[in-house]
């Protein structure tokens, strides 16, 4: 076969069978035999026989191209139609050359990095034997307890609508390179919204929440030209996404006009049964088909049932055929039918592993992500003085954080090792204190003996990997442990602290925040995150991170974000004394730190801020103005923000919205004027009638250096 196979020919000449094979994918033990020459493990969990192994249309994780390889000859060998296999994994921040989780990425607020991340994820599981990576994840959240915050961009529907579109740019170019793969964009709809922010739970939104916030990250995705699109584990308006027409058909196919491939999540078709909505495998495949799932990942639904319910009639076979045929063109896409063996070169992947062009690609995008949250005039830090390393992630190899699987954490140079090769052995102490989790307070004494020797101190503290990411859910969002005990043991000596955040969320560190001098949240900064961070300390890099999710004032006051409603009876000056208001009686409403917000070591002055015009019409186009300076003593770069606010509409509106924003790096008191465009697409949303569409009236343009804290303007649209 070659890359000019008739995909409509070769369907033809494939039987019932061999169709539905096509929509089978399993993971790669299936094709690896025991020490006894046996499948029997994996083939009896999922209720299939051998035979179906080898007209299964895709695989899911190999460990490496010879591992790859492998498969693909014996299955070329074996298969009946000899159209080769796809093969898939989750590859999320990174292959072997780790970069900082999405979460970070996105406190960079620089697409470029997310495109750079996409390159050099792609180029090295390209090179491994990967043809899809199941990335991005788009899912808008607001809640920190869920563990996969760590996989998203943050809260903000426009923010995470542009870096989903980056991050498909840098996985796939145009597939025109070996060094490209496919992109499938997750979790298909709305998983960001779990109750309780727990895995795997219930999602009850009403369709104009859905479509406004939580879709337009999915389509702009899709618009850049994502190849797949994965359902989601969770329910909307009470049906499981993987068995939703409503999705699927009248969102996916027929607004969102896509025609790619759509795969469940891991084992998300089954769990229809599960869930409640089917009584057994047969009617799981039968609402999974006739919903629009092309491809089930890890049950056996499909295979074992879908035969039959073509000869009844309960199925029609053109469904089958309409998926198979967008799986076909897939792999015509990845040319598979030219070369089966695409772009696998195990010896080149080692080479490409961890090298100095792909290292120095993530220690850029690291040291971009770290958000300095507060500083009271402890850092930068002089490379004179003595240090502490208090904590116990002061000299820990767990920067790598969730989805890095395929990452070496033998090969990471810890905050310490990173901090000795900056100043020397002679000026660095270290002491852990105590583990990330559990009750031991054993190692306090040593530390607070360590600590009081030195000049400085920092306490690196935050999770460890496992507690995000997939499963990783948190009702309490704290410092796990006896962290924060540590912290306050450490604090009372009154040393020059810097609190040193390590985490796959946003922690409730408010009673931290008033005693510590200095905190930064450096996330999981992946494969570099030591060297990056010792540059951020020492001033060689001017932070410059600023946040994509608030930071809660307390983990009850969860979920709080920066786009909400006012309420009927909003908090503000007025009322601040009143009991009747929107307001929890014992801790603000506001977020601890906002969205958007982020220290630099130098300062920024926002003036003459103007509109070109208080009026405009749908034809029209207002400029929004304002000069930005650079009134502090370094370079530095500063994230302009720009947001709008509706002030009367049909339904009720945000209290501000982000529409842009603009990065721009200046000179010790250099000036630059930032402009921002605004249309009347800009002023869109979903009316009472649950229609797009913009209304006359008055809105607020509002720029500065986060959420909380801009300059307004009012303008009219006619």
């Amino acid at each position: 076969m070659n890359k000019e196979v008739d995909i409509n020919e070769l369907l033809k000449e494939l039987s019932l069978s061999e169709k539905i094979g096509q929509l089978q994918q399993l993971a790669s033990q299936f094709y690896i035999k025991d020490s006894e020459g046996e499948l029997t493990g994996p083939l009896k969990d999922l209720g299939i026989s051998e035979e179906k192994i080898w007209v299964s249309g895709s695989v899911l994780g190999v460990k490496d191209a010879e591992e790859a390889r492998r498969i693909q000859d014996k299955y070329l060998d074996k298969s009946s139609t000899k159209i080769p296999l796809l093969f898939m994994a989750d590859i999320i921040h990174g292959y072997r050359t780790i970069f900082p989780i999405p979460l970070a990425i996105g406190c960079t607020w620089n697409l470029d990095n997310a495109v750079l991340c996409g390159q050099v994820s792609a180029k090295e599981a390209a090179l491994s034997g990967v043809h899809v990576t199941f990335s991005p994840m788009v899912d808008l959240v607001r809640d920190p307890r869920w563990g996969r915050v760590m996989e998203s961009t943050g809260e903000d529907t426009y923010l995470n609508s542009v870096f989903g579109k980056a991050f498909v740019e840098g996985y796939q170019g145009d597939l025109s390179s070996n060094y490209n793969i496919a992109s499938c964009v997750k979790h298909f709809a709305a998983y960001g919204a779990v109750e309780a922010g727990r895995e795997y739970n219930t999602v009850d939104l009403s369709d104009r929440q859905l479509k406004e916030y939580y879709l337009p990250s999915y389509k702009a995705s899709i618009d850049e030209g994502a190849k797949m699109v994965m359902t989601s584990f969770n329910t909307i308006h009470g049906v499981p996404a993987s068995g939703s027409k409503y999705l699927m058909q009248d969102i996916l196919r027929d607004n969102f006009q896509f025609d790619g491939v759509v795969i469940s999540d891991w084992g998300a078709v089954g769990e229809l049964q599960v869930h409640g909505v089917a009584a057994d495998d047969e009617e799981v495949a039968e609402k999974a088909i006739s919903a629009g799932v092309d491809v089930e990942m890890m049950t056996s639904c499909y295979i074992n049932n879908l035969e039959n319910l073509v000869k009844e009639g309960r199925v029609q076979e053109e469904l089958i055929d309409e998926a198979v045929l967008r799986i076909l063109q897939l792999k015509k896409d990845l040319g598979l039918f030219s070369d089966p063996y695409r772009g696998m070169d195990g010896d080149k992947a080692k080479q490409m592993f961890m090298c100095n062009e792909h290292k120095e690609a993530v220690r850029k995008v690291a040291r971009e992500s770290i958000v300095l949250l507060k500083n009271d005039n402890v850092l930068p830090l002089s490379k004179d003085k003595k240090i502490a390393v208090i904590g116990p992630k002061g000299d820990s190899t767990d920067l790598l954080g969730g989805w890095s699987w395929q990452g070496r954490k033998e090969k990471i140079t810890t905050l310490k090792e990173n901090l000795i090769n900056e100043i020397g052995n002679n000026l660095i102490s270290y002491a852990k204190g105590c583990d990330v989790n559990g009750h031991d307070e054993s190692g306090f004494e040593e530390a607070v003996n360590v600590a009081k020797e030195a000049d400085v101190v920092i306490l690196a503290l935050g999770e460890s990997s496992e507690m995000s990411g997939e499963g990783g859910s948190r009702a309490y969002i704290g410092l796990p442990g006896v962290q924060e005990r540590l912290a306050e043991e450490i604090l009372r000596l009154n040393k020059p602290t810097v609190v040193l955040l390590f985490s796959g969320r946003p922690l409730e560190i408010t009673n931290l925040s008033k005693k510590a001098p200095a905190i930064i949240e450096a996330w999981f900064p992946g494969t570099e995150g030591g060297s990056a961070i010792t540059e951020v300390l020492y001033g060689d890099f001017n932070p410059s991170g600023r946040l994509t999710t608030s930071f809660p004032y307390a983990t009850g006051q969860i979920p709080v974000y920066y786009n909400s409603y006012n309420t009927g009876r909003p908090k503000t000056a007025n009322t601040a004394e009143t009991r009747y208001v929107s307001q929890f009686i014992d801790i603000p409403n506001e977020p601890l730190y906002p969205f958007g917000y982020g220290l630099s070591y130098t300062q920024f002055q926002y003036k003459d801020f103007t509109l070109s015009s208080d009026k405009m019409t749908k034809d029209d186009k207002i400029t929004a103005s304002v000069t930005v300076k650079n009134i502090g003593d370094r370079k530095g770069t500063e994230t302009v923000q720009f947001y709008i606010r509706d002030l009367v509409g049909s339904t009720v509106r945000p209290v501000k919205e982000l529409k842009g924003f603009k990065r721009i790096e200046l000179e010790p008191q250099e000036e630059s004027k930032v402009e921002f465009v605004i249309t009347e697409e800009m002023l869109r949303y979903y009316n009472i009638d649950c229609e797009l569409v913009s209304e006359p009236g008055d809105f607020h343009a509002m720029v500065g250096c986060n959420s909380a804290d801009t300059y307004t303007k009012k303008f009219t649209l006619l």
